[in-house]
């Protein structure tokens, strides 16, 4: 690596640490300063803007905007919160497996927001440490992007891959990604459902009952969602978001076996004629788009509200920093990746599950798995990595929880009134390190493990 390599990576780490400081818009925005350092300061030729996964990002997101401003997030979370009442002994399993698998039907993990408040509640009330579940329920919330098939960093990772020769689709991607990350998620239950000292043992707690005011902030709330009537119009919405989910899975399955029903186009290349089909990312656009407008006509669902709601301003938000970040780093790895593959062609054709710990590293500068995806799987590729290997990495593409800033582990604090949900006195020792550690590890090795049976045992890929 030559001195001016390394000043220019520098260049793209400071501006992603600074990003990180400023959050939000920052990440995304802050990275367009790199960006412009590299193309007008160091000469670099600007890499293609990463926009077929924001479009994807654009369109799920709406959908699911959209699926808030009509309520039926509201009749999902109630269905969600009857479940866990009805077992609040068992909430450090529960909880992460709600958070999780709502994740995976909407694509965004911030639905954690209006579930978190309620968990707490009943660990509160059954007398259970908070940070319990609260801490990897947090963490669950984010492990279900890598296994929806409407989030971007699936959908990201399907449109590369196919672009580098390995075919897999979206229903492929999850068939490893969702095992794998239950595995890890149970793991990491195992850790939490005894960790740290009981309630009615906890010296710092049991003071803060002795105060009147902390003991009715403690107990005098009751977070829940069963209070709210909800109305047909939101019921007949999420009738129709599962319906566009359906429909996208049984056109991947499809395609995994070999029936075709997309619609094909002809297109001259070198004179000749060449028939392609309707590609998946566009297909999950268009499904996306038409079930919010038809939620949008028939289930009373107004524009304004789902622009003003937390899941399509979040969602925009990492449309920004994908935007952004993807952009500066894709320029400065499409320069040198020549460099880059007499670099660590050696190591990854050795180890080459070793990449995962790059991606890991890059996730916990940047805060976005689909940015990560988008940045870091063509060098990948390009370094001779099979399609199973990086397939069965996936899950550690999520790494944003070591330095505690993202907004669901921030929330999840401030949602724990017994304070035990804490950030750490020395930053990295917080509630969501040793879950998120276990999970990655965890889910990671299974991930491989899966890939592997996958590819050579039953010939999928």
């Amino acid at each position: 690596m030559t001195l001016l390599m390394i000043i220019e990576l520098l260049v793209v780490l400071l501006a992603l640490w600074v990003g990180a400081r400023y959050g939000s818009l920052a990440l995304g925005a802050i990275s367009g300063i790199g960006l412009a350092i590299l193309v007008f300061c160091f000469h670099l030729k600007p890499s293609e803007p990463p926009t077929d996964v924001i479009y994807i990002i654009i369109a799920a997101v709406t959908c699911a905007g959209i699926l808030q401003a009509s309520g039926g997030m509201d009749w999902m979370i109630q269905i969600a919160e009857r479940l866990l009442r009805k077992h609040p002994d068992r909430i450090t399993l529960l909880a992460p497996l709600t958070t999780f698998f709502l994740t995976i039907l909407i694509g965004t993990g911030h639905v954690v927001y209006t579930l978190m408040p309620i968990i707490c509640d009943i660990a509160l009330k059954k007398g259970i440490r908070p940070e319990r579940p609260c801490g990897i329920a947090s963490i669950a919330s984010q492990i279900g992007i890598t296994c929806s098939p409407i989030a971007a960093a699936v959908v990201a990772f399907s449109s590369i891959s196919i672009a580098y020769g390995f075919n897999v689709t979206n229903v492929q991607i999850v068939m490893v990604t969702i095992p794998a990350c239950i595995i890890g998620i149970l793991m990491a239950v195992i850790y939490s459902w005894n960790r740290g000292v009981d309630l009615d043992k906890d010296e710092v707690f049991q003071a803060k009952l002795k105060d009147p005011t902390q003991y009715a902030y403690i107990y005098g709330n009751h977070a829940t969602t069963l209070d709210k009537v909800i109305p047909q119009s939101s019921k007949n919405a999420v009738y129709i978001f599962l319906a566009a989910l359906v429909i996208i899975l049984m056109i991947s399955v499809l395609k995994m076996i070999g029936i075709e029903i997309l619609p094909a186009y002809e297109k001259m290349v070198d004179g000749n004629p060449v028939t392609t089909r309707l590609p998946m990312n566009i297909v999950i656009q268009i499904i996306m788009i038409a079930s919010a407008a038809l939620m949008i006509i028939f289930c009373k669902a107004k524009p304004k509200a789902a622009i003003e709601d937390a899941v399509w301003q979040n969602g925009m938000v990492a449309v920004v920093a994908i935007y952004g970040i993807a952009w500066m780093s894709n320029t400065y790895f499409d320069n040198y990746k020549p460099e880059m593959q007499a670099m660590l062609t050696d190591l990854v054709s050795s180890y080459p599950w070793t990449i995962a710990i790059a991606f890991f590293a890059v996730s916990v500068l940047i805060n976005s798995q689909g940015a990560v995806v988008v940045s870091m799987l063509p060098l990948a590729y390009s370094l001779g990595i099979d399609g199973w290997i990086l397939l069965g990495v996936m899950p550690s593409v999520y790494g944003y929880f070591f330095i505690p800033n993202y907004p669901s582990d921030i929330a999840t604090v401030n949602f724990d009134r017994s304070g035990t949900t804490v950030i750490g006195k020395y930053l990295l020792n917080h509630s969501f390190m040793v879950p998120g550690l276990i999970h990655v590890v965890t889910s990671t090795i299974a991930g491989l493990g899966i890939s592997y049976l996958f590819h050579f045992v039953f010939g999928l890929y």
